[in-house]
């Protein structure tokens, strides 16, 4: 007798989750080889997504057991279409339940949020050696802008670019 699989739970996180969504954040980054990189605490996950006017959300993938992976977002601007969009900072779920519509359901879930809300898009990155997932998102439609890089400052750069800014107004 087959079994029917129960659609994958998607739920809001909430402040009680702090510990669990800096686990995956730390899975995410041993996954994607920066665990070096990983620089926040579980207090700075909480303050971001749980203060009084948060800067990001998170939602939650579970099974009937447990969680299995979050999507972590925020809203953005794009002057093009003069609508905000979504940012998907992070997606991640655990290697033992890949596979079984949790990562689509996540996407879904903040796609959804894009059309309820009239968002302009919903964009995210992949590393380039990814292929499992770049797959996996071209699958869903998703277009790779090859013609874009990513620009970053940070750390002591981002000190140094600070200190030749105007004051304000």
């Amino acid at each position: 007798m087959d079994t029917i699989r129960k659609p994958p739970r998607i739920r809001a996180a909430n402040p009680a989750d702090a510990a669990l969504i800096f686990s995956f954040v730390a899975e995410l980054a041993a996954y994607e080889h920066l665990s070096h990189e990983l620089l926040a605490t579980q207090e700075d996950i909480a303050a971001a997504l749980f203060r009084a006017a948060p800067r990001a959300f998170c939602d939650i993938a579970e099974d009937r057991r447990e969680a299995v992976g979050f999507a972590l977002w925020f809203y953005t601007f794009s002057s093009f279409r003069g609508r905000c969009g979504i940012w998907l900072e992070d997606l991640y779920v655990r290697p033992a339940f890949r596979g079984q519509g949790f990562g689509k359901a996540l996407l879904k879930r903040v796609a959804r949020r894009c059309v309820e809300e009239n968002l302009g898009r919903f964009e995210w990155s992949v590393l380039d050696w990814n292929e499992p997932s770049i797959r996996f998102y071209k699958g869903l439609g998703a277009r790779l802008m090859d013609q874009w890089r990513i620009c970053r400052v940070e750390d002591e750069a981002l000190r140094r670019l600070a200190e030749t800014a105007p004051p304000p107004a």
